[in-house]
């Protein structure tokens, strides 16, 4: 008969303790991502198409993106694009296909100014979108379109979740202030300089 093999006698490893920090992390609920609100100003050419960057970026994590254009009526590439091609991406805009008068604005732009600032502040209520760009906002407001205090409203009291971006040069010292993120795009060279002028698929 073999006789039986000894069982090692070798003490076992103690088992690692856990500490609180560990079991604090596995026991946090999932949470839905808190909203950010991000600024794009300066006086370089890339803000607007910064923008759209980011929406694309969105829209191919499944978000649905709104896109409220101020004091722009032609219908620019991305425009088309999001027609043709993006179902995720809504464009809505409000302005005329010229250019508005800093000092003395036409009533007409006025008004369109009011009217996207109106019909943005329901679809950002209405929970509809997981962003929304108010595309040269900024603008909007230094030209005197639009109250600094209803966009400031606007980002204290947007839904939790939404990203909200406002884009376009003169930001506001108090739209800077409440937002998570600013970038300055900063002009160094512009081809208008050499004389060349705007072109499909560069300016619009």
């Amino acid at each position: 008969m073999t006789p039986a093999k000894n069982k090692s006698t070798q003490p076992k490893p103690a088992a690692k303790k856990k500490t609180g920090a560990e079991t604090k992390v596995k026991s946090l609920p999932a949470t839905t991502p808190r909203g950010l609100v991000i600024v794009i100003t300066g006086n370089g050419k890339g803000k607007t198409t910064s923008a759209f960057g980011q929406a694309l970026r969105a829209i191919g994590q499944g978000y649905k993106v709104l896109v409220v254009q101020f004091m722009k009526g032609r219908k620019y590439g991305e425009f088309i694009a999001a027609e043709k091609y993006l179902p995720g991406l809504t464009i809505k805009r409000f302005g005329l296909d010229s250019f508005v008068m800093r000092d003395n604005p036409a009533t007409v732009d006025i008004e369109l100014a009011r009217e996207g600032f109106e019909f943005a502040k329901k679809a950002i209520d209405g929970g509809k979108y997981n962003m929304v760009i108010l595309d040269e906002i900024n603008v909007a407001v230094d030209f005197k379109l639009v109250d600094l205090k209803h966009v400031v409203e606007i980002i204290q009291n947007k839904p939790p979740a939404l990203d909200l971006i406002l884009t376009g040069r003169y930001a506001a010292d108090e739209i800077i202030r409440l937002a998570d993120t600013v970038s300055e795009v900063q002009e160094i060279k512009h081809h208008y300089a050499a004389g060349i002028k705007d072109r499909a698929g560069i300016e619009y």
